[in-house]
Parts: C-alpha cells; structure tokens; sequence
C-alpha cells in the first residue's frame, strides 16, 4: 500500500515524494492542505462539502462573528481584530459546517481555552491583524475537517498569483447571504503590495500585508469573512497566504482586499505553538512527514527538480 502522492513547488524548485508503509493505516497519515473533496476548478459562488476542510465559524455570544482557519488539531488562525478585548467565554468554534442555517451532518463544535493576539496588533492600521485561539479539546480529522498548511517564511506570492478566498460574509456592500447561508468561494489574483499601497493612497499597506482582488472590481472578500483564510495550491496542496482583514468597501474598481501576510509570522506562530505544529512547507512538509513515515517502518521515495528558464 502507499501513500498519496505529495507535491510542492516554490520558485523554482519541485519536490515530490511517494512513501510505502507495511501497515495500511499509515497510508492515511493526515497532512497539512489536503482537501480529498477539492478537485478545483474555476468560479465563485457555493463551495461544495469539504472544499475547504479547515474553513471555521467562530460565533460570538451564539451570533456568527468572523471565519478562521484550523492550522492543527487544537489551534484556529484568526484575525486579532475579531477577537481583540474578548475572552474565551464570549467565543463558540465550528468546525466543518457547510451552512449557517440548516442541517450541517459533518460539523463539530468546541469552546475556546486561550486567545493569543499578535502583542503588536495596531486597531488603527490593522498591522499584525493575528490570533490564535486554542481549541477547548483536540478535534479529529475527518475528509470535512482538516488544516490548512501555512505560508513559511520563504513564501512568495507574486503579482498575479491566483488565491481563493473563503467565508460566509456578506456577498456585497449591505447584501447578506441568502439562506441557507451557504460557505462561499471567489477567486482573486495577488496585487503587489507596491501597486496596492498606491491605490490605498493615504492608507499604508505595510510589509506585514498582501493584497488580492480584480483592479476590474467585482469579486472581493466582504464583512463577515474577516480572520477567514485566503489560500493558493502548489503542487498538491493548499497553503494560507493571508487573513482577510480589511478593505475600502467591498469589490469595487481598483480597491483590492488586504490580508495579513501569513509568511511573515512563522517564528511568532511556533513560538506560541509548542506542541501540535502547524506545517509550514516547504521547511515542514517534505521533512517532517518523511521522518515520520521512516520511523514508522515506511519506505519512501523523493524527487528534487530544478526548473530553469
């Protein structure tokens, strides 16, 4: 039996590795970014079940507040402004719900047991716009439920780049999500940060930042998917770019969302997530998943390309 097949590229270098275990369990060892529903695609408007295992609703005193990411089994990545002055009491975590009304067959709910917000979050810029919170119990990874990987520090995401952007906010300025208020999907270029700083005129778009959108207007992130996660696949899986965090109005012409820049915070995250880690490819992924699989009695096989041109 073996392993699924993993990919990676980044700039250009591509790694693959193909493992071989004699216990058939192991063949199902979970990786970071992996969405076995998620064949994509092309579009915007209604993600299907399972296109986007690590998609969280957190409610606020029982009312749907802002989106997250599941980064590990005990760990949500969020954005600090939606959780900034709270605490853990005030916050509900839904995990692989489809819809905000109606019946959600693979979801599951925890509490929350500790907010960690970046130390040098600024609620006027929005610079550093992070936070962790910590699952009240470890969940169990299903095909509906299963972290996202994250941007390592090396990452680019050049001009153009194309992202996905997920949530259940509203689906343009003042228009709510008709019932049953179905998790939606849009896709969006990257917009280098130079260009997005001189569309933004008077507002800063700091290092800490990244920028997506059509210049063309129409497809945006909007309120309500704020702390949601914004993700571009290589190779075979998806990896968080981004946290939506804000913009001038939603969709419109030459004004593109800004999100966190999930690559800058790699040594903030670890530091503050000393068991359970997320995978940060390419310096997790390949390595990491490939030590385990050695120690436990797997064969495996791995390929470096270098792509020139």
């Amino acid at each position: 039996h073996g392993c699924a097949h993993f990919g990676l590229r980044q700039g250009r270098t591509h790694l693959n590795y193909m493992c071989f275990c004699r216990k058939p369990q192991l063949n199902c060892l979970i990786v970071c970014g992996i969405a076995p529903l998620n064949p994509k695609i092309v579009g915007g408007g209604d993600a299907a079940p399972g296109s986007w295992p690590w998609q969280v609703e957190l409610l606020k005193f029982g009312s749907f507040y802002c989106g997250g990411s599941l980064i590990s089994r005990e760990w949500v990545l969020t954005a600090a402004h939606c959780v900034s002055g709270t605490n853990i009491f005030m916050w509900q975590v839904f995990l692989g719900r489809q819809y905000l009304k109606g019946n959600n067959p693979n979801e599951e709910s925890r509490g929350v047991s500790k907010i960690i917000s970046h130390p040098k979050y600024n609620s006027n810029t929005y610079d550093n716009d992070m936070a962790l919170l910590r699952l009240s119990a470890p969940v169990k990874f299903t095909h509906y439920i299963r972290p996202v990987c994250l941007a390592a520090s090396d990452s680019e995401f050049n001009n153009g780049t194309e992202s996905w952007v997920t949530g259940w906010g509203t689906v343009g300025e003042g228009e709510f999500l008709p019932s049953p208020e179905t998790l939606q999907e849009v896709k969006v270029p990257v917009v280098g940060n130079r260009q997005c700083d001189c569309l933004y005129g008077d507002t800063v778009i700091t290092d800490n930042m990244i920028c997506a959108g059509l210049l063309s207007g129409g497809k945006d992130s909007c309120q309500g998917d704020s702390g949601g996660p914004m993700m571009s696949k290589q190779g075979s899986v998806w990896v968080q770019s981004g946290i939506v965090s804000f913009g001038r109005g939603c969709a419109r012409p030459s004004l593109p969302g800004v999100y966190t820049r999930v690559s800058r915070y790699q040594p903030w995250i670890s530091s503050k997530i000393r068991s359970d880690k997320p995978g940060f490819p390419l310096k997790d992924l390949f390595v990491v998943n490939v030590v385990i699989l050695l120690s436990l009695g797997c064969f495996c096989h791995l390929k470096i390309f270098f792509h020139i041109f």
